[in-house]
Formats: structure tokens, C-alpha cells, sequence
């Protein structure tokens, strides 16, 4: 991250301090984490489509109402499906008292016959399904 922005007007990357020195870059701040063994997700954020790879992830954002069975409603057809999920966080909606927003990442890409199928069924199960994106698998 730190290589890349180099040169680029108006940008900011998360990285160490050796990285800073080795780019040449100006640390704003230092030791942001709120854990000491914390992990960070990196993304490179863009606003073409990225086509399949053969080893994709997808990222979701879904808003439903709070109801008994609400989150198993969203769940279900992921689970019809075998679809992999690797991520699922939950917070509160600001439009509205009550309401959820369920950030989802899975495997598979927007492409896929077996993902449109799901992101078919969310869009009647839910208020609103928004695609973040979809994306080769990071490398660990």
C-alpha cells in the first residue's frame, strides 16, 4: 500500500513505520490499532468490475427488519446453495429503529449462476442487498 501511493496525490495507506522510511513517506500517526494482536483487512476500492478468476470472493451488504428468524431468513439460501461464507458482521441500521445491516462475504463471484440465484432470493427476503464486490481471494 505504501509503494503504491507513493507519487499519488491525496492518499494514505496503513503501514509500518520501515515502510514509511523506505517511500519516503509522512507517518500522520502511530500504533492505530486497538489490540496489540490485531489483524487489518486491506482493500483496494474501485469502481470497475473485477471478472472472474476461478477463486473469487464476494462482499455484501444486506438490511432486514428485526424479526424472530430474520438472520436465518438471509442465511438459508446460502446454506441450499453450499455456499461458503467467511465473514459475517451485524450493526445497527441508521435509517431506522429496529433495523439490522449484515455485512456478508462469501465465496464465489457476482457471476456465478449459483450467486445470482442467492442475491435473487436476499432481494425478497430483505429490505435492501447492496454488492460491495467481488474479488480474487487474498493470499495468506
Amino acid at each position: 500500500a505504501a509503494k503504491r501511493i507513493k507519487g499519488e496525490w491525496s492518499s494514505a495507506a496503513i503501514a509500518g513505520e520501515i515502510a514509511s522510511k523506505l517511500y519516503d513517506l509522512t507517518s500522520h500517526a502511530k500504533n492505530i490499532e486497538d489490540q496489540p494482536d490485531n489483524s487489518t483487512r486491506f482493500l483496494i476500492i474501485g469502481r470497475e468490475e473485477v471478472g472472474p478468476s476461478g477463486k473469487d470472493k464476494t462482499s455484501i451488504v444486506v438490511s432486514t427488519q428485526n424479526k424472530p428468524g430474520a438472520l436465518h431468513e438471509l442465511l438459508e439460501p446460502f446454506h441450499r446453495r453450499n455456499i461458503d461464507l467467511t465473514r459475517i458482521e451485524t450493526r445497527p441500521s441508521t435509517s431506522g429503529t429496529w433495523s439490522y445491516v449484515f455485512f456478508i462475504d462469501f465465496l464465489g463471484h457476482v457471476s456465478d449462476e449459483n450467486i445470482i440465484a442467492v442475491l435473487d432470493e436476499l432481494k425478497k427476503r430483505s429490505s435492501d442487498v447492496k454488492v460491495l464486490g467481488s474479488y480474487p481471494q487474498g493470499v495468506l
